[in-house]
């Protein structure tokens, strides 16, 4: 009976820990999707900009004469690809597969490295042959729009480089997971907003 109170002390303890951390792990996620919606008024502020203006070309050049869609769509399927491999590390991560984990979200990092590869090339081509963003005010816009974007999946690359050191050192406990899960949300918000950039910005502007 003397070692049965202390027993039930520390099961009770062990599963109210548990519940305060499940707790937080949803509020955890529950304010980063407050984030992305913020995240989803920044961009569409940007897209109305951009819809404002890719008509004003000063003479210049226009979506039709720069786009080249065979290599956006290279690009964007690198992306789109990247999605399923997060899902699969996220699958690993949940099941606790530390090597799984790992290995899927390398695979996700490179494919998102090769995506920031190609737009610093496009946009390095496109001042090369003085289409800069300086030179009209479609031009400006086009390279905020797309540049953003650029920006927001260059963060996502450093997190996740974090997020790999952090599961070599720590394991996949729920905190871990967590920020997995909000690194996915993260970097799913990121391909529903490409798509809309290719189709607005590339597709449209092809036409």
């Amino acid at each position: 009976m003397m070692t049965a109170v202390p027993l039930d002390l520390s099961v009770a303890h062990e599963a109210e820990s548990h519940e305060e951390h499940h707790d937080s792990g949803g509020n955890t996620i529950f304010g980063f999707w407050l984030y992305l919606m913020t995240d989803c008024i920044l961009f569409a502020s940007v897209f109305a900009t951009y819809a404002v203006l890719y008509m004003n070309t000063a003479g210049g050049v226009s979506g039709r004469d720069i786009f080249e869609l065979d290599f956006v769509l290279v690009e964007t399927a690198a992306l789109l690809v990247s999605s399923i491999t997060y899902g699969f590390a996220m699958l690993c991560a949940h099941r606790r597969r530390r090597g799984g984990t790992l290995l899927w979200l390398a695979v996700t990092f490179a494919l998102g490295a090769v995506f920031i590869g190609m737009e610093l090339y496009e946009f390095q081509h496109l001042i090369a042959h003085g289409n800069g963003p300086q030179r009209s005010a479609f031009l400006s816009a086009f390279f905020t729009l797309v540049g953003l974007h650029g920006l927001h999946v260059t963060a996502g690359l450093i997190w996740m480089l974090i997020m790999m050191v952090e599961v070599v050192r720590r394991g996949l406990g729920g905190r871990t997971v967590t920020r997995l899960n909000c690194l996915s949300l993260f970097w799913h918000f990121l391909d529903v907003v490409w798509i809309c950039v290719f189709t607005v910005v590339y597709l449209m502007g092809a036409m």
